[in-house]
């Protein structure tokens, strides 16, 4: 049964990848922009604002169900609220939102922002599901980059990642979507828990160049929270199929062995 889908976020990273695959299960789709677009590939844009809760209201009139994916470095907390109000006043019938793997627990304001998104999602009296994710690829892509422009490889002890192809996490949160709301489900993380150098050391390789790393010591609160690996998940979590090592294979056209 198709149904009319509001995505936030439609045309970032997680977005793009989003948006096509609701299209092929027959879906209605609109997407938030920051600015007013045209129709393209039956997908109907909306100029809104949800940090300032400007314009969401024709957006969210006679949607049956929410994608929330739109994020930024601050300020998730305030516009996941703004949308839940408008959500709520509209009858939408389920509200889905990407969130982060650590959001409960990582000492960190982005960390913060998505757990307070999570509760305004939980308190909204909609039926929900949310879904928190690892950094994704792309991510962990560009980190490594900034790092390899170095003449050696920071090397924080003790701090890991579990990075995540954005493709995995696209479609299973489709299929969240179209289901029946699940409250909070499992993580979703890459197959494979790695160093920042680690990953950096991949990318190197990938491109047939060395750097020598040099130890580091992440202090404080932050620091002790990656050590103890409040931002992984370890246990009970959805393994996606794609790899660090697949990924830039593909994304660099080169072997990674």
């Amino acid at each position: 049964m198709s149904a009319t889908i509001l995505v936030t976020g439609g045309t970032g990273t997680l977005g793009r990848l989003v948006v096509p695959l609701l299209r092929e299960a027959g879906n209605e789709v609109r997407v938030l922009s920051r600015s007013a677009r045209e129709p393209r590939d039956g997908v109907r844009y909306f100029a809104v604002d949800l940090l300032k809760g400007e314009g969401i209201e024709p957006a969210v009139a006679g949607a049956d169900i929410v994608l929330h994916l739109a994020g930024g470095a601050k300020g998730d907390d305030v516009a996941t609220a703004n949308l839940v109000r408008a959500a709520s006043a509209a009858g939408v019938r389920h509200l889905v939102y990407i969130s982060v793997i650590g959001a409960d627990r990582m000492p960190i304001g982005y960390f913060r922002a998505k757990h307070g998104a999570e509760r305004a999602v939980a308190d909204s009296g909609i039926p929900w599901t949310i879904l928190r994710a690892a950094q994704f690829h792309d991510f962990a892509l560009n980190a490594v980059r900034a790092m390899a422009r170095m003449p050696f490889i920071p090397s924080p002890g003790g701090i890991r990642f579990q990075p995540v192809d954005a493709r995995d996490v696209a479609e299973r949160l489709v299929e969240l979507a179209l289901g029946t709301p699940a409250g909070l489900v499992p993580d979703i993380a890459g197959p494979t828990v790695y160093g920042l150098a680690d990953l950096a050391r991949g990318y190197l390789h990938a491109l047939g160049k060395r750097r020598p790393t040099l130890p580091i010591r992440v202090p404080g609160k932050i620091g002790k929270a990656y050590r103890a690996g409040e931002n992984l998940s370890l246990t009970g979590t959805t393994t996606a199929p794609r790899t660090w090592e697949s990924f830039l294979t593909e994304r660099l056209n080169t072997p990674t062995h």
